[in-house]
């Protein structure tokens, strides 16, 4: 095959790349950093021709011209596999659909249940071997092309080269159509740790070890622990995360992350998406010592597992007293998704010396100034349980760490109430009692 031949032949432009696409097919988008452009914008252009077109996706940080131009839903039913800031507040206006998930099954579901019409998705220029690289984005995107109906490639000449473990890359041959672009990918500005932040961080570094395989969300507590790893003492952290973010670039640049001491792929920083800023962007690009794989394989607990010392970090919005964590959802409105929390919390109690973290302040302040507990009795109505008691580890706030596993209703009541806050813990003890989870022998906290 030639394959400068063959891109030619496929070659088109965006308005008549999508005619493809009919009243109700469903239709995959490309996700993260780098989601569709001129694709969206042609799609959108339709409106008035097509009616019922669902569209999936998966964390999307701009407004998608679909949902701009059609905002009543007539055209197009927007759905996504996560939030992005932009799909919360559509969300909010019924303009966008949750899709609940495990991260890592999510290249399943397209094997076993869904099916795709049409996937469109963003790449790299196409190599003098005839493949296409998906970028910092590989998630579930291989899998979601291989079983579309028609692919159509939406070729940014900005996108940065990733070397991957396996399925980083699309053959020309698995393509339809290609269109072309050109635009800088959507960067993430890192959010600045609070004084807090940096609190909860710290007693989260107590429990770190040399050796240890990291893994991070994002926001301010993730950023502030990676500004204390790449400041620390400690030597041969290695990275096997979700999400490559602007903290890791600096965890290894400190030379506190070198991948020497892990059990798989030494050496490497494993990774399924990266979102940051540009200077993340470039640290990927090209960078044989980074490696980017499909979250079947970087997100299956029994991977995650198979790294000793696992240190898994992530967020939440509410946590419970018998434990239950609620990291999606506040009350029945959908903030973001499950993401990995499940799977690294699961894998990470399950390697030799691992540990799950959950963090999060230990207050909120609601709109109104009404200042909110995070260590709660009970949840509101309708609030998504994102980690079940039974799975959860430790918990930080920044009045410390308590570790959950094995302890009966009464001592995690006991714990939790001991990292509340403290204008919070007199009350927390009297809902416990009612709840008959507070022993009257048990000392007050």
């Amino acid at each position: 095959m030639n394959y400068k031949e063959e891109y030619q032949k496929k070659l088109t432009t965006p308005e008549e790349a999508v005619k493809i696409i009919k009243s109700g097919d469903w239709v995959e988008y490309g996700s993260f950093g780098s989601p569709l452009t001129v694709l969206d914008r042609a799609l959108a252009a339709r409106k008035d021709e097509l009616r019922d077109v669902k569209i999936r996706t998966d964390f999307d940080p701009i407004m998608p011209a679909v949902v701009e131009a059609d905002p009543e839903g007539e055209a197009f039913t927007y759905n996504s596999f996560h939030l992005s800031g932009v799909e919360r507040k559509l969300m909010k206006q019924g303009q966008c659909y949750y899709v609940p998930m495990l991260y890592h099954e999510l290249p399943s579901y397209f094997k076993k249940t869904l099916h795709s019409d049409v996937a469109m998705v963003p790449v790299s220029p196409m190599d003098e071997n005839g493949n296409f690289y998906l970028g910092p984005q590989v998630s579930h995107n291989k899998e979601m092309i291989e079983l579309a109906d028609k692919v159509i490639v939406e070729v940014n000449q900005q996108m940065p080269i990733c070397y991957g473990g396996y399925y980083e890359t699309v053959h020309i041959s698995e393509v339809d159509l290609i269109v072309e672009t050109s635009h800088p990918l959507v960067e993430a500005i890192p959010v600045e740790p609070t004084d807090i932040d940096k609190q909860i961080a710290g007693h989260v570094m107590k429990e770190l070890c040399d050796g240890a395989t990291i893994q991070l969300g994002i926001g301010g507590i993730p950023n502030a622990i990676g500004a204390m790893i790449s400041q620390s003492d400690l030597k041969d952290l290695g990275i096997h995360t979700e999400m490559f973010t602007d903290s890791m670039v600096d965890m290894i640049q400190s030379g506190r992350v070198n991948g020497r001491k892990k059990t798989l792929n030494p050496g490497k920083h494993v990774f399924t998406f990266a979102m940051g800023r540009k200077s993340c962007y470039d640290f990927v690009n090209r960078n044989s010592s980074c490696a980017t794989f499909p979250v079947s394989y970087v997100n299956d607990p029994f991977i995650i597992a198979q790294h000793d010392n696992f240190m898994a970090i992530n967020g939440a919005i509410e946590v419970d007293l018998y434990g239950q964590v609620s990291a999606e959802s506040s009350g029945m409105f959908q903030i973001s998704g499950t993401g990995g929390q499940v799977d690294f919390m699961l894998g990470s109690y399950r390697s030799k010396g691992g540990k799950g973290f959950i963090c999060l302040p230990s207050t909120y302040k609601k709109k109104d100034g009404t200042v909110i507990s995070r260590i709660r009795a009970s949840f509101e109505p309708c609030t998504i349980i994102t980690t079940p008691r039974t799975m959860t580890n430790y918990v930080v706030t920044e009045y410390g760490a308590v570790q959950l596993k094995g302890k009966s209703t009464w001592e995690r009541a006991e714990l939790l109430i001991s990292i509340a806050h403290p204008d919070f813990r007199e009350e927390l003890i009297q809902e416990a009692e009612k709840m008959k989870i507070w022993r009257k022998s048990q000392k007050k906290v």
